[in-house]
């Protein structure tokens, strides 16, 4: 995706110290990835506390934030945070605020390649080993450094949509390997919807996770049905992967544009104004939900992309609307 939704554990397994019993019921995590337009100061907000208290009105379980780290062209890594020994409060409080609610929270750590040749996180490649080295070297200690932080986390996620770059598997071993040191929550990776098969260090983590931004439909005008078949299809390529790796699958991201083309391109970072698009939009998200919903215990979850905290601007895929929270509701506080 080009920006910023999502064998067997359970909600409860995940997350026992600050939930003891599922208070959902059936242990599958509803989650939200709770977004920014800034650098994220707005997670360590007492507007977050009650973002939360909103979301659980919903039947959310489980929230996400995505810790940001500058990418360059010459494959420099670099945050404030890295090696910091001030506190970063925009990581840690919204895990203790969590935690309070009896919500699990995943820390996604992201990349943000605005201002530099890449167009999405995807697009990031360094033909020169120099630049590539340089990569991983100062990538290992941001996202150490966010790991330590983040300690108290339920799923820690080690990278994000890096499809050039999975290859070096054994780079990337290492710094599971190196992760695991510093903090005990379930890790993943976040492969994007076309490359999850490709990604050769699914055994060293505990879930396969998956930017969940599949098209559905090249039909211009899909139908219910014709979304439904579009998952089957979904369905039945991530529960083979669930079974060549016997780990769970946890959708990192999912979400639908409010758009005419929400079913062709899921990922396409547009909006439309029109009936036709709001309803394809919630028809979109309705199915996935059911679909998920219907899939016991390979399926660890989902985080939606996306909303914010309150007074925080936003618009695409924004999910903070009565037909939304209509679907949400329905979905989950029922299920």
């Amino acid at each position: 995706m080009r920006w910023v939704l999502g064998g067997l554990l359970t909600l409860t397994s995940l997350c026992a110290c600050h939930l003891g019993k599922s208070n959902t019921g059936d242990g599958l995590l509803k989650g939200m990835t709770i977004s920014t337009r800034e650098w994220g100061h707005v997670w360590g907000t007492d507007g977050f506390g009650e973002t939360l208290d909103r979301l659980k009105e919903l039947g959310i379980n489980s929230v996400a934030i995505h810790p940001y780290a500058r990418i360059f062209a010459d494959g420099r890594v670099s945050s404030r945070w890295t090696d910091s020994a001030r506190r970063p409060i925009h990581i840690t409080r919204p895990i203790e605020e969590a935690h309070r609610r009896g919500m699990a929270m995943m820390i996604k750590p992201h990349l943000a390649y605005w201002g530099t040749p890449f167009s999405w996180r995807g697009a990031i490649r360094f033909d020169r080993e120099d630049q590539r080295q340089r990569f991983f070297d100062t990538y290992r200690q941001w996202i150490l450094s966010v790991a330590r932080w983040a300690k108290a986390a339920d799923i820690f996620v080690v990278g994000c949509e890096l499809k050039h770059l999975i290859g070096d598997a054994e780079k990337w071993r290492a710094l599971i390997a190196d992760v695991r040191k510093v903090t005990s929550a379930k890790l993943t990776y976040a492969a994007n919807w076309d490359t999850v098969e490709r990604v050769r260090f699914w055994r060293e983590l505990d879930l396969v996770g998956v930017q969940g931004y599949f098209p559905l439909s090249e039909k211009k005008e899909p139908t219910v049905e014709d979304l439904k078949r579009g998952w089957s299809g979904v369905v039945d390529r991530l529960r083979g992967m669930h079974q060549r790796t016997g780990k769970p699958i946890v959708f990192t991201e999912l979400g639908y544009n409010r758009s005419s083309k929400a079913a062709q391109e899921p990922w396409a970072y547009r909006t439309e104004p029109t009936q036709r698009a709001g309803e394809l939009q919630a028809q979109c998200l309705e199915t996935a939900l059911q679909t998920i919903n219907q899939q016991s215990g390979w399926i660890e979850g989902v985080f939606l992309w996306k909303w914010f905290v309150r007074h925080s601007a936003g618009t695409n895929f924004l999910l903070d609307t009565p037909r939304i929270h209509r679907i949400l509701t329905k979905a989950w506080r029922t299920r």
